[in-house]
This record gives structure tokens, C-alpha cells and sequence, in this order.
């Protein structure tokens, strides 16, 4: 296990130390507030970050490490890593690291659609099937990455949690990186894993890393950052043997745009929704898709639909659901081969966001100076927060934005490049059904432009207006 600071030594470091602003003072040796350096960090490619007036000011801090107790982190970064994709689906963090510079020795999926995918996008690459019959990773390989399932993890299914039956295959990763310890971890997930069993989900996972000896660092992104409109909150988890994972994670920060709620309720631009829901939840985003999914509450993958300014209510193309992911249009094209063209909707749902593993890419071989942040003691024993780190000196909270980089972003309205399809009398209808029944609370006229819609697509004129 990580070695953390003995009591007597965080004492000393507290008295003989400068207080760090943001952190508390009985925190502060353990989370290891370190001095900072006066130039600003940048993108990989040299673009420095912007800030805004609530923005995190953030500076760069030093990297120093304390007694000698503490782990030996090393300079060994840099590196453009051979990697182990586990539970790969159709290659979303594979594709974004591959455009990084990164390399792929061997895939690991089970599902047809998705292999078939595989073999076409990604070629020349060894694919394995079951991840329980993977007896040990190649020697060669230095990052292991895993986008692990999370049916049972995502807080529209069923709780079961870390230890359900489809998401319980985790053990698998820790199982393989016993028999080989990768010198890098790259986990995607859900935010809902950070909640589940008050914590409980989350614990597993660092507990079995800092067991293993890694440091760790994870942050929930928002896809927006990069410039696509789908609001994609996920959580990515970077663990090295020997180097510091928040230099890749946290060596960024952009802040959340000004105004990004306020335009909730702006009428003027293209909003996101989903039709299957209605009673407990809606999933309005604001000149965004809301996230794209490979299942919904009706039991079919489906697009979420969308509402223009001038009142066409439709449902996007599956090749700009692709983009919005960050892949080529038609990426799973040769999914049809093996089963029906709505298959595609749940291997683009289920996929991790291109563009934030290539983000990730460029800072494992570019890696920045962490800037700094406040922090605060992390209690395991509760939910935990959307961004923490633990390299030694303890686990802590880091009050970091979901939006580490600030990409030109590209409206809903202007980003659609293929031809769009009305959403169906009968799909309209069973949501405005759903939404009478509950009580949910809608933004001033959706409902009022969906009856309208259903009037226009063929649906029954004069129904009870139910809207607000």
C-alpha cells in the first residue's frame, strides 16, 4: 500500500511549513501543498488556458516529494505507451491515445458488433474475447486502459453496484495487473460510481491501486471542454507505479464558461432532451445533446431528441452521434454486418469520448506541472468528490473544474451535418403521456412546442394541454 505520512512527520511539516491557502490547517501535511511556480501551465501544443471571474486560480506547483517514506515517483514521464484495452467496446480511448501518439499491442471484447468494429477501425491489432479467460498481459504493454461496464454502475439501472455481476468484472482488471503491473491505469466511468454505497464503489477501486502501489488521480470532464456539443460527464482515473498521475490530469484547467446554466432557458438556441424519459428526469441541455446512452428507460437505445428555435422537434443522425463522440462518421458502420442498424445507437452510447482520451494521451507524453489547487481531506466513508488524488501523502478532494481545457466550441444547430429525422407521433406522445403523469417541471414552453409537433407529425389534434 502507498505509504502516508506518519503522524510526527506531518506535525513538523505543519510547524516548520508556510500555511496553503485553500486548505485546511489540520490537512494540510496530508495533502502536501506544494510551492508554486510563477509561469502558467499549458495545453499540450502550447496553448495557455484561459480563466473567467469564478475560475479556479489555478498555478503551477513544483513537484517535490517528502520523507522517505513517501513513494518514489520518478521523471519518467514522456513516454508514448503500448497498450491493453480491456472491455474496448468499438475503440474510444484506443483511438484517441493511437492520435496521440500511443500504440495498441492487443483489444479485449466480447460483444460481436463491437469486435467487428474492431477488426475494421483498428486493424492488425490481437483481439481477445472473454476478459476471464485473458491469462496475463503482454509484457510489453505499459498502460493498461479500461472503459469497465457500467450497467450496473449508472444510476438509471439497477444499484448493484462494483460488486454487480456485469460491473463486478473490475476484479478482472486488478486480477490482470497483479500478474503484471503496468506501469500506467487509465479507467473511465461513470460520475454515479463516485456516489454509489456512499463511496463504497470508489474505495474498492483505490484501495486495490494504492495495495498494488500506484499513485492515483481522477477527475470527472465534461465532453463539452473539447468543443463538442453533448454534455458527457465521466469519470477518468490515471494511476502510475512511478510518476505522478495528476501531471497528466490536473496539469489543466479552463474553468466552466460564464453563463453556461443561465442558458437553460434560452429559447434562441437548439436543446437536447431525452424523449424516452418524462417523469423522473428530462435531460435538457442547452445548445448540447444530454449524454448519449446505450440504453434508456424504455429498454431500446435510442438518439435523444432535439428542439430547434423554430419549433421541428427531431431525433440526429447516428453518424453525427459518432462525431459527437469524437469519431469519423460511420465509424460502426460495419457493425450492420453482424446486427440491425439501431445497434450502432448502443455501441456509440456506450463508447468513451474520443477526444477526452486523446486529451489524456498528449499529457502522458507532455506532461505539464500540477497547477494548484485547493484540497481537502477525502473521508472514504462518504460520497467522494468529483476530482481527488492520492501520491502519497494521503487521499484528497481537489476543487478542480469539469472542464480542464476550453476547445472552440461548435453550436448543436451548426455542429449537425447529416439530415435529421422528426421525432414520431407516437415517441412524442408517449412522452408527453409520461410527463402528465409526473410532476416534473419543464422549461417554459417545451411542452406547449411538443404538442405542437405532435399536431404537425399526425398526432391527435384538440388533446388536453398540459402545458406551462
Amino acid at each position: 500500500m502507498l505509504p502516508s505520512m506518519r503522524l510526527g512527520q506531518m506535525e513538523h511539516r505543519r510547524r516548520t511549513s508556510n500555511p496553503q491557502v485553500g486548505v485546511p490547517a489540520d490537512d494540510a501535511g496530508l495533502c502536501a501543498r506544494l510551492p508554486p511556480s510563477p509561469s502558467p501551465s499549458k495545453e499540450p501544443g502550447g496553448v495557455a488556458n484561459g480563466n473567467s471571474k469564478r475560475a479556479i486560480q489555478g498555478r503551477q506547483k513544483v513537484l517535490r516529494f517528502g520523507p522517505e517514506k513517501q513513494p518514489k515517483l520518478s521523471e519518467r514521464h514522456g513516454l508514448a505507451h503500448r497498450i491493453a484495452g480491456l472491455f474496448a467496446g468499438i475503440g474510444g480511448i484506443e483511438h484517441g491515445l493511437h492520435a496521440a501518439g500511443h500504440e495498441t499491442v492487443v483489444l479485449c471484447e466480447n460483444d460481436s458488433a463491437a469486435v467487428r468494429v474492431l477488426a475494421e477501425r483498428l486493424p492488425g491489432i490481437r483481439l481477445h474475447g472473454d476478459v476471464t479467460t485473458l491469462r496475463r498481459l503482454p509484457r510489453t504493454v505499459t498502460l493498461l486502459a479500461a472503459g469497465f461496464p457500467c450497467q450496473d454502475l449508472s444510476q438509471a439501472g439497477k444499484t448493484a453496484g462494483i460488486v454487480g455481476r456485469r460491473s463486478g468484472l473490475v476484479g478482472e482488471v486488478f486480477r490482470l495487473l497483479r500478474s503484471h503491473r503496468t506501469p500506467w491505469v487509465l479507467l473511465e466511468n461513470v460520475p454515479f460510481m463516485l456516489q454509489l454505497g456512499r463511496g463504497r464503489a470508489m474505495d474498492v477501486i483505490a484501495t486495490a491501486l494504492e495495495e498494488m502501489g500506484y499513485a492515483w488521480a481522477y477527475r470527472v470532464v465534461d465532453s463539452r471542454a473539447f468543443g463538442l456539443p453533448q454534455r458527457r460527464r465521466r469519470v477518468y482515473l490515471v494511476a502510475s507505479l512511478d510518476a505522478d498521475p495528476r501531471a497528466v490530469l490536473f496539469a489543466d484547467e479552463a474553468n466552466e464558461p460564464e453563463g453556461v446554466d443561465e442558458r437553460m432557458l434560452d429559447r434562441s438556441l437548439a436543446c437536447g432532451f431525452y424523449w424516452t424519459e418524462g417523469i423522473r428526469g428530462l435531460g435538457w441541455a442547452a445548445d448540447a445533446v444530454p449524454t448519449l446512452k446505450g440504453g434508456s428507460t424504455i429498454g431500446i437505445p435510442s438518439p435523444p431528441a432535439i428542439l430547434f428555435p423554430d419549433g421541428r422537434v427531431v431525433t440526429p443522425d447516428i453518424r453525427d452521434a459518432e462525431r459527437l463522440q469524437g469519431f469519423p462518421a460511420d465509424w460502426t458502420k460495419p457493425a450492420e454486418e453482424v446486427v440491425k442498424k439501431g445497434t450502432r445507437w448502443k455501441l456509440v452510447g456506450n463508447a468513451v469520448s474520443v477526444t477526452a482520451a486523446e486529451w489524456i494521451g498528449r499529457r502522458l507524453i507532455d506532461p505539464g506541472a500540477v497547477r494548484e489547487y485547493p484540497l481537502r481531506k477525502l473521508h472514504s466513508d462518504r460520497t467522494w468528490p468529483p476530482a481527488a488524488w492520492n501520491f502519497g501523502f494521503g487521499r484528497c478532494e481537489v476543487l478542480a473544474s469539469e472542464w480542464p481545457v476550453r476547445r472552440p466550441y461548435r453550436s448543436l444547430e451548426g455542429f449537425l451535418r447529416y439530415p435529421v429525422q422528426p421525432l414520431s407521433a407516437k415517441a412524442t406522445a408517449g412522452f408527453l403521456s409520461r410527463a402528465e403523469r409526473g410532476s416534473l417541471r419543464f422549461p417554459p414552453g417545451f411542452l406547449l412546442a411538443l404538442e405542437r409537433h405532435l399536431e404537425r407529425v399526425g398526432g391527435a389534434p384538440g388533446r388536453r394541454s398540459i402545458a406551462v
